[in-house]
């Protein structure tokens, strides 16, 4: 089975229209990101995906910091020219590789992280870089162009942004063209759509990949009781797994579960494949080959106008899940 292919913007990247998110498959300090990891495991995912057409692998430098971008290094070696990678900077990580809870997004910081990055992934370009936040002390404009002068170099190949507003998406794009913008965007989660990023990322011809498709995990209906969570899981410590919403949430899910079985199909991949219906990008996170296997069965799976509507009508648009994002997080995105 091969995927789909879609433009990812205007400006010539072309990639399946379902990629792999790789966060969970490594910590981050003494944290595990969702549950244990197990590397074998990971790499043979990364290399299953691929067999499947899954070429399209996202990561970021914060991650660890920096170890799964050497997973990835470890598991593409001698196949670099098959994948699509895109990586991230801006949460700043010093020289002793400690996050110090910043962010920055002055020119200097960019060019040295984008060094550690191909350092880190072992390769001498990034098909697709983005800024993972907005650095709200540094005008957007000084980003992208130290971005846009990385792609003159040939070490990035396109641009990308991350929970930004309608505004700083156009004032990056006057800068150069950005090719995707990566945002938080579930059944769960439709901030963007809200806000009017979308609307503008449609006007502008500029792509929109989806992470956390399945809310976090929740839309998969592996999640029944605070138990299902592991004890190091940095999930239970948001507000969407908090009492106050979790019980409601568990009430969403399980209608959606009741659709997808007079589909014949999961959760996940009907969640999944509402998002791919919108002709947007999911990155389900996995570290399984067994649910690399089953997210992109869902990409080819087609909703019909009144499989969409009975969803929507499950979870409207405005419907309160949760944040996803303790307090300190949620104020640096951009909205």
């Amino acid at each position: 089975m091969k995927l789909n292919q879609v433009k990812l913007g205007n400006q010539g990247l072309i990639i399946p229209n379902i990629g792999l998110g790789c966060m969970g498959m490594t910590g981050f300090g003494d944290a595990d990101m969702y549950g244990k990891t197990d590397e074998k495991e990971a790499i043979a995912t990364i290399h299953r995906s691929l067999e499947l057409g899954g070429n399209f692998l996202d990561t970021a430098d914060l991650y660890g910091p920096f170890t799964n971008e050497q997973l990835i290094a470890k598991a593409i070696e001698g196949n670099r020219q098959k994948y699509i990678l895109a990586t991230k900077f801006g949460w700043e990580i010093d020289d002793n590789e400690q996050v110090t809870w910043k962010i920055n997004g002055t020119k200097d910081y960019v060019k040295k992280s984008v060094e550690r990055s191909l350092k880190n992934l072992k390769t001498d370009y990034i098909d697709l870089y983005y800024m993972h936040r907005l650095d709200k002390n540094t005008p957007i404009e000084e980003t992208v162009e130290a971005m846009y002068e990385l792609v003159k170099e040939g070490k990035i190949g396109y641009i990308g942004l991350s929970e930004v507003s309608s505004e700083s998406v156009k004032k990056a794009h006057a800068i150069h063209p950005i090719t995707a913008v990566q945002s938080e965007y579930s059944l769960f989660e439709r901030t963007v759509e809200e806000k009017g990023v979308i609307k503008t990322l449609n006007e502008l011809e500029i792509g929109f990949v989806a992470y956390s498709p399945l809310g976090r995990g929740f839309l998969s209906g592996n999640i029944k009781t605070m138990n299902d969570l592991p004890e190091n899981d940095f999930r239970r410590g948001i507000p969407r797994f908090q009492e106050q919403f979790f019980h409601k949430n568990i009430e969403l899910v399980e209608a959606i579960e009741n659709l997808a079985k007079e589909k014949e199909i999961t959760s996940s991949q009907l969640a999944l494949a509402w998002i791919i219906s919108k002709g947007i990008v999911p990155i389900p996170g996995t570290k399984r080959r067994k649910y690399v296997e089953q997210n992109i069965e869902a990409s080819k799976i087609v909703l019909s106008e009144s499989d969409l509507q009975k969803l929507e009508s499950i979870v409207p648009l405005g419907t309160d899940t949760g944040a996803p994002y303790d307090e300190f997080s949620m104020g640096l995105l951009d909205y």
